[in-house]
């Protein structure tokens, strides 16, 4: 995996990024995972208003990387902007506890194991007024999970959608989250607010406790919340709220979601959500069940898994398969309004 840290404003670091990249021969339409086809652009520009209406700084940034790169703007944004919209898209699990005085949010990325050299941590530090967070992704500028300088954590899950609608990928979505909002319910709010062109979980979790799954696609969020009963969530790529049960689609390869949603299920409800770090970082390793047990030989793996504490703001994270990789302490990035 690699590390990069970025300062400054989102033109500048877009710019600065994408042009140490090319001097050292790396090129991100040539590490493209599938071809840039006039579908792909097509939905892009179809979606670019919605960005300028709420997110211009992303577009900024996107553009400047392009220019970095020596690449066009409408190539490189047919690349991003498609991605979870148009699959292929990440299977991964996660889920969100507070109990216990303990704030938890666990994420399992898993993804084809040949792109897994191209995985990335980033640690964003703006000069205005967004944000500051660390995050990790497969896709560039978008982010798959994070935590920003509030204490807000966010993770996604991508679900096949059962059709394509022009707005923010769930990449985008998460990305916005993480620099826009402070709290599980602002991210809520946001997430209800904002165009979307894919289908996803997010699941939230935020210092003060909240904890929540919002399974959403173009028509519709349905948002599921801890309780006092039930002090926990979890997704997989799947939607699992009554209200999303038209927008599910069956025979898809989601990389056994029930099951590991099964797994997820079991032991969060056999602990009450009481989860410490370690027992945490146990069941995304697969020790309580199917979650990252996947036959290597045909592709697929856990490509990276992590805990961010809330509790403690503290990041953990295991840069491969957590079931063969141990878990480390980042202390790169602090949080609860603390330096860097």
């Amino acid at each position: 995996m690699h590390h990069t840290c970025f300062e400054g404003n989102h033109y500048d670091m877009g710019l600065r990024w994408g042009a140490a990249l090319a001097e050292k021969g790396f090129f991100l339409m040539e590490r493209a995972p599938f071809p840039v086809t006039k579908q792909r652009r097509r939905f892009a520009r179809e979606s670019l208003p919605f960005y300028e209406r709420y997110f211009p700084e992303i577009l900024e940034e996107l553009r400047a990387l392009a220019r970095g790169q020596g690449c066009p703007e409408e190539e490189l944004e047919g690349l991003v902007l498609s991605m979870y919209a148009i699959g292929p898209a990440c299977a991964c699990s996660c889920f969100a506890v507070s109990a216990g005085g303990r704030v938890l949010l666990g994420r399992n990325s898993d993804f084809w194991a040949a792109l897994e050299e191209e995985n990335r941590n980033v640690i964003y530090r703006f000069s205005g007024e967004n944000y500051d967070f660390s995050g990790n992704t497969t896709a560039f500028v978008e982010m798959e999970d994070g935590v920003n300088r509030e204490g807000l954590a966010v993770g996604l899950t991508a679900v096949c959608p059962t059709g394509l609608r022009p707005g923010f990928n769930a990449g985008m979505l998460v990305r916005y989250c993480l620099e826009k909002c402070g709290t599980v319910e602002q991210a809520l709010e946001a997430i209800c607010m904002l165009p979307r062109g894919s289908a996803q979980t997010i699941t939230l979790a935020d210092r003060s406790g909240a904890v929540a799954v919002a399974e959403c696609c173009p028509e519709k969020v349905e948002i599921l919340r801890g309780t006092e009963d039930r002090p926990f969530v979890w997704a997989v790529n799947g939607f699992f709220a009554p209200g999303m049960a038209p927008f599910r689609v069956e025979g898809v390869d989601d990389w056994q979601a029930e099951r590991r949603g099964k797994t997820l299920e079991k032991a969060l409800t056999g602990c009450k959500g009481r989860l410490r770090t370690a027992q945490a970082q146990r069941l995304l390793a697969g020790e309580y069940g199917f979650l990252c047990q996947y036959d290597r030989s045909e592709g697929k793996d856990t490509v990276w898994s992590v805990v961010y504490d809330l509790s403690q703001g503290v990041v953990y994270r295991a840069e491969g398969n957590p079931g063969r990789t141990p878990f480390q302490r980042d202390e790169r990035f602090a949080f609860f309004g603390k330096e860097g």
